[in-house]
């Protein structure tokens, strides 16, 4: 059988199937138009092992001798005695290519075993891989499924691995270590995907960075619990891969029944992390429902077209303080700012005064709210906004209406409700969850949600998640895997039926930030941190795999609610630019030199959200560990970086870029820092834009009796002088960030 060959944007694919299963034998750089006969590739036999060579399986199985971590992990139950068929011996049955683009299907099969395992993949146009399993018991008794894993081998030369993890208010920070024999394990036991989950395993060559090195990576597009992991054998060669963490019992395959993993998305990357992102970015943009249309999926009607809104959420501005006098004073400086979406956060809600109550009661509340929301969405949207709402419609209190009529549909451990004597999980901020596995309580909950969307012009939803799933079960046993599901139906039922309302996914911050959740939502909530030190770095790793149009970042007050650290305007504004910009701030306050200075940088980012929600993410290597540079190159994400489309156009914007500092430098001066991404024999312009002199903050922003020479009057110059000369940067006081624009000269 010919082997498997899938190219794509610089990489490729290479199946074999001469052992009888599929074997990755390449996953990486492109290898051309034509394949070598592969026999030249058959592996030495050592001592003192099984007498063949030990392939390398998409779905790496003992039966051939693989030593390491299996792919699946199961057993028959037959007779009610389990245990039986726990190791199979799949072999190829067929392979069938997809009909449009690089994609196939290849089935294995174990007859004797009554297993059959079907693989999609998928390769693509930004060369981002995509693979999920399914397995089907094809015996006649019942088969318990403990684990199905998404994996792939990675070259030689990867000698590192990347991880993130974090903590509430502090997600996704990186780690490293070197890769060595045995396997590594970053476990989400949390129900949810969890603050301190990896967004991204990344596997590279030694010292591999923003820009140079080569770099495999995988993310798991599950929202549950999970496991992600790199397996390193003693035969010298390394998987990464994840897989869904099944609870006991949580899957068991009836004669016919099938499960289908998680999809597990792969990049490879020879110019390093930023290579990584651009090949995700291209299909977020691509997909047909993405919230801002691309040039590639115009023909599916992608996105609503207009650009990302200017948001100001209500939350720090007010809290549970609703008064409507007070919310349309907030609405009128809203919109005198510049406001394009008014957010009504926690608090308006049957019983809700504080966090011990009302959650599951999504009735307006009649003692705040006489007549309803309409007085204020109508307030609203008269001074040109949309209207948003916060809800969470996965967590009950047990103070609240719902709860006393059901407390059957509280999730837990007992197959008895609480009131009847069964164990409830400890409470996590006085929230339990609703158990959308019960029909009945998820019918309840769309049926809510529906009414309000239906009875309200609400433009947005603000969908929290605050708890992790602990205990978390139905009917006395584990149910995760099915809540998970069965939220994402929710999801996907509310949106089938309000096409027009745009949501937010946000789990206290940024604990539920994969790509199943963004199949579903149209932003996430990196974290309930609003402190601009901590965003560059949440910002910088969240934004490794999504997109800048789908992160909320806002401009919280001057001094964080979270940290209590204070920072300037220009520091905060900045910082939030690059995403999807918005305030949580009682912006009444905001006057005189400082609200111009606000009103100015929301221009800002009016005039340039189209460049940045559609550009390339750069983000330089610096050796100064207090300086960070990133921007946004114009192009679309996995271009080599030339100039396409108006780039090229005299004065036109081609790239924004920040310097941030982040501390104190061990250098008196920066020095000349280059400045990656851009064409290399096309000639820019380099000027300082924010702040400048007259902002409020601008005196506070450097510590230098003279800049240099450029900052005044702008800098020009050809993007290979920049990237490998670079430009004298001015000293900028710790926490604070200058702004520069990059237009064709």
């Amino acid at each position: 059988m010919d082997p498997l060959y899938l190219r794509s944007a610089s990489t490729s694919l290479v199946i074999s199937f001469d052992s009888g299963e599929a074997e990755v034998i390449h996953w990486g750089a492109d290898l051309g138009a034509a394949l070598p006969d592969l026999a030249i590739l058959g592996a030495p036999v050592p001592h003192s092992a099984v007498d063949a060579a030990v392939p390398a399986g998409l779905l790496p199985q003992a039966s051939s001798s693989w030593r390491g971590r299996p792919a699946l992990r199961g057993h028959r139950i037959a007779d009610g005695v389990p245990g039986y068929d726990f190791s199979v011996r799949l072999r190829v049955a067929e392979v069938t290519a997809g009909a449009v683009g690089n994609a196939a299907v290849i089935v294995q099969d174990d007859a004797d075993a009554g297993i059959r395992v079907s693989s999609a993949l998928a390769l693509h146009d930004g060369g981002l891989l995509e693979l999920r399993h399914t397995v089907t018991n094809t015996g006649t008794s019942p088969y318990q499924l403990d684990e199905l894993a998404t994996v792939l081998p990675v070259a030689p030369d990867a000698v590192e691995l990347l991880d993130l993890t974090g903590r509430w208010c502090r997600e996704r920070h990186p780690q490293r270590r070197a890769i060595e024999q045995g396997t590594w394990v970053r476990t989400g036991r949390h129900g949810r995907t969890g603050h301190d989950s990896s967004l991204l395993f990344a596997a590279g060559t030694a010292g591999f960075g923003n820009r140079h090195g080569k770099v495999w990576a995988t993310h798991l597009a599950w929202s549950g619990n999970h496991e992600q992991f790199a397996d390193s054998a003693a035969d010298g060669r390394t998987m990464i891969g994840g897989s869904e963490l099944l609870g006991p019992a949580e899957v068991i395959l009836a004669p016919g029944g099938s499960y289908t993993t998680p999809a597990l998305f792969a990049a490879y990357s020879d110019r390093g992390l930023d290579g990584i992102s651009e090949s995700f970015y291209a299909w977020f943009r691509n997909r047909p429902h993405h919230v801002l249309p691309s040039a590639a999926a115009a023909g599916h009607r992608a996105g609503a077209g207009k650009p990302r809104p200017v948001v100001l959420n209500t939350w720090e501005a007010v809290y549970f303080d609703h008064n409507l006098t007070t919310l349309i004073e907030l609405a009128d400086s809203a919109a005198e700012l510049g406001v394009e979406r008014f957010v009504l956060d926690d608090g308006w809600f049957r019983g809700r005064r504080d966090d011990h109550a009302g959650l599951g009661d999504w009735y307006v509340d009649e003692a705040l709210w006489p007549s309803g929301l309409t007085p204020l969405i109508d307030a609203v949207t008269s001074r040109g906004m949309e209207f948003g709402l916060w809800v969470e419609p996965e967590m009950v209190n047990l103070d609240s209406d719902v709860v006393q009529a059901h407390p059957e549909w509280i999730a837990g451990p007992s197959v008895q409700s609480y009131k009847d004597g069964g164990r409830l999980p400890l409470e996590w901020r006085h929230q339990h969850i609703i158990d959308l596995v019960n029909p009945d309580a998820w019918q309840y909950i769309y049926d809510r949600v529906d009414a309000l969307l239906r009875e309200n012009n609400i433009s947005y939803l603000k969908w929290d998640q605050n708890r992790d799933l602990l205990e978390h079960g139905h009917a006395g046993r584990a149910s995760v895997h099915e809540q998970t599901l069965a939220a994402y139906r929710l999801f996907d039922a509310l949106k089938a039926a309000h096409p027009g309302v745009e949501i937010e996914s946000c789990s206290s911050g940024g604990a539920r930030v994969d790509l199943g959740i963004l199949e579903r939502t149209d932003r996430i909530w990196a974290s309930d941190c609003n402190d601009a030190l901590e965003r560059q770095t949440i910002q910088r790793w969240t934004g490794l795999v999504v997109p800048p149009e789908l992160v909320g970042g806002h401009v919280g007050p001057t001094t964080s609610h979270t940290t209590a650290r204070t920072h300037d305007l220009s520091f905060r504004a900045i910082t939030a630019l690059f995403g999807h910009f918005g305030m949580e701030w009682d912006v009444r306050q905001v006057d005189g030199v400082q609200r111009e200075e606000l009103k100015r940088f929301i221009g800002i980012y009016k005039e340039h959200r189209g460049l940045i929600h559609s550009g390339r993410m750069v983000r330089a290597d610096l050796p100064d560990d207090s300086l960070m540079l990133h921007g946004v190159v114009a192009g679309p994400a996995g271009s080599a970086g030339g100039p396409a489309g108006d780039i090229a156009v005299k004065g036109s914007t081609a790239a924004l870029f920040t310097l941030v500092s982040t501390g104190t430098s061990p250098a008196e001066q920066p020095g000349r820092i280059a400045i990656p991404g851009l064409a290399a024999d096309v000639d820019y312009r380099v000027e300082a834009v924010f702040p400048v002199p007259g902002d409020a903050d601008y005196a506070r922003t450097f510590t230098q009796v003279q800049p240099p020479a450029w900052l005044e009057s702008g800098a020009t110059a050809s993007g290979r002088f920049l990237a490998e000369v670079g430009l004298p940067m001015p000293v900028l006081n710790p926490e604070h960030a200058l702004l520069l624009q990059v237009t064709t000269a």
